[in-house]
């Protein structure tokens, strides 16, 4: 992976370049609205920063995440990639104040050709894509992560508005493929043996779809053997974000990988846009108008 050229075991990431990201170039329109809540592209840097308070909160805070000392003293999770991808957000504008004031919930977005331009993607630290791109050059691909919401706004309301402005800036660009890491709290992946176990036996990507955590990361997921996996069980303890994956249409690759910073276990999804349910499809609408303003 690319890691020495975007610093991502660094102490500290570089500052984000106004000039370096379509993000400052214009105002981004509203993808979508729920009532007081609306979703779109962060347009500043104050807003990226409020999104990285966020994600420490919840990162940090709630879930214990070891970050680099800089991170720690500014209270906001940083990294190089920070810089390259499009900071998905969604406001609550009944709150009082300026824009990144009213940031409840995040998501980090990262284009095929941004990430080809700056070194590659993410996941690539814990998974080995590249044979998986490879065998789709025409392909355009998005990797999501980064997901966070603050408690209060964890609703249907808002994980809806996220989807709505991922399906509208996959429209937007062109984009064919989304993928990105999924995780699971904690360090050992046996503690989630049911819910990985459904995984790789349900739905595991195969052939052209097919990928798997690096050699040196990989951890086994068929921890119980099919006939002992109960599938209302395993939705049950499945995290929220990673079971709306598998709503949509979504693969997993072959292996786990265990997060030390993070303190999470990781899996990769996988989702073609050609996969997606025509149920969800046609609840956001094939032109992402079901919330567009």
């Amino acid at each position: 992976m690319t890691a020495e050229l975007l610093q991502i075991n660094s102490d500290i990431a570089p500052p984000l370049d106004p000039s370096s990201s379509s993000l400052f170039n214009a105002r981004e329109p509203v993808l979508g609205r729920i009532g007081a809540l609306e979703t779109r592209l962060a347009v500043s840097r104050r807003e990226i920063e409020a999104a990285q308070t966020i994600r420490y909160k919840i990162f940090v805070e709630e879930m214990g995440a070891e970050l680099p000392a800089s991170a720690m003293r500014l209270g906001r999770d940083i990294d190089a990639f920070d810089e390259i991808c499009d900071h998905l957000i969604v406001l609550d504008t009944g709150i009082e104040g300026e824009s990144h004031e009213q940031i409840v919930a995040t998501y980090r977005i990262l284009r095929h050709d941004v990430a080809f331009a700056n070194g590659g993607f993410y996941s690539a630290s814990e998974f080995d894509i590249a044979p998986f791109l490879a065998r789709h050059p025409g392909k355009k691909f998005m990797e999501l992560g980064r997901s966070c919401v603050l408690p209060a706004y964890r609703t249907k309301r808002t994980v809806e508005l996220l989807w709505q402005g991922n399906w509208a800036y996959a429209l937007k660009h062109g984009l064919e493929v989304m993928f990105g890491c999924g995780s699971f709290p904690g360090r050992y992946p046996e503690l989630h043996a049911l819910a990985l176990s459904f995984l790789h036996h349900n739905n595991l990507a195969k052939d052209e779809w097919a990928v798997s955590a690096l050699p040196q990361h990989h951890r086994h997921m068929d921890l119980m053997p099919p006939e002992a996996v109960n599938a209302k069980r395993a939705l049950m303890a499945m995290p929220p974000l990673i079971k709306g994956y598998l709503r949509l249409g979504a693969m997993v690759g072959d292996g786990a990988v265990v997060d030390h910073a993070f303190g999470t276990t990781d899996v990769l999804i996988v989702l073609p846009v050609e996969a997606i349910s025509s149920r969800y499809l046609n609840y956001y609408g094939a032109d992402a108008q079901r919330f567009a303003c």
